[in-house]
């Protein structure tokens, strides 16, 4: 048989011959006077089974592994390795296909959030908070939750989201933070000599849960590190010293 002709045999591609001629997991076969391989029935035997062990989801390693070991105990080892890895698979795949249902779910009911996919938490949250205002501010908070929600630790983002979840059993707390939002906005193009500015900080304060201040506290000062890069990033001078002086005023608070 020539290489075409093999390779339709056991349902696979000439090129696919040649990667394993290549690896070594087929040997080279007799050529012909012309040069052209000639394969046998033997040579398709263990062509087959290559395609039947890279079926199983065998990388072509371990594929060599079991085609040296003549007893076939690799081909046990191998394979019960394999059967623990896909029995892993399923359980993320389980677990994501349930999250799925989630989000979709809420996105058939209108109410997964433009910053999502986000945990169910952090949904909950955010549909607690009501309708997002148009404001600038607001986008940014919404989307360092998101953030956080991501690349907090557990324990951290499981306070800072309960933490904020008493703001959506008070009616007169979202309001509050509406106003915030406001007066942030104001300060985008402020100095920050601006009187604006400590007037938007006390409202900032205001509305801060006590547990973020001792929190604060716990750990030396202000937030510093990649994350409060980022989310000092988009802040103009003026805004950034106006959550700066809330951060001070809610130390002050909670020592």
């Amino acid at each position: 048989m020539r290489i075409g002709e093999i390779a339709a045999l056991v349902g696979i591609t000439p090129r696919a011959v040649r990667h394993y001629h290549h690896l070594g997991l087929l040997p080279e076969p007799v050529r012909r006077a012309n040069g052209y391989r000639e394969y046998g029935i033997r040579d398709a035997v263990l062509l087959a089974r290559i395609r039947r062990l890279a079926e199983l989801g065998l990388g072509l390693d371990e594929v060599r592994d079991v085609l040296a070991d003549d007893e076939g105990r690799e081909l046990v080892e191998v394979l019960e390795e394999l059967d623990a890895d896909l029995g892993r698979q399923e359980a993320v795949i389980r677990e994501r296909r349930a999250r799925l249902t989630e989000l979709l779910g809420e996105a058939r009911a209108g109410r997964l959030p433009a910053e999502g996919p986000v945990s169910a938490d952090l949904a909950d949250l955010f549909a607690g908070l009501g309708e997002v205002p148009e404001s600038p501010m607001a986008a940014k908070d919404r989307e360092i939750l998101a953030l956080l929600d991501t690349v907090a630790p557990d324990e951290e983002r499981a306070d800072l989201i309960g933490a904020m979840r008493t703001m959506t059993t008070d009616p007169q707390a979202v309001a509050r933070a509406h106003d915030v939002y406001a007066r942030l906005d104001a300060l985008a193009d402020a100095g920050v000599d601006d009187p604006r500015v400590a007037e938007a900080g006390r409202a900032l304060a205001d509305c801060l849960p006590d547990s973020l201040g001792v929190q604060i506290g716990e750990q030396g000062g202000l937030p510093q590190g990649r994350i409060a890069e980022a989310f000092f990033g988009d802040f103009s001078p003026a805004q950034t010293a106006a959550v700066h002086h809330a951060l001070r005023l809610l130390q002050e608070r909670t020592r």
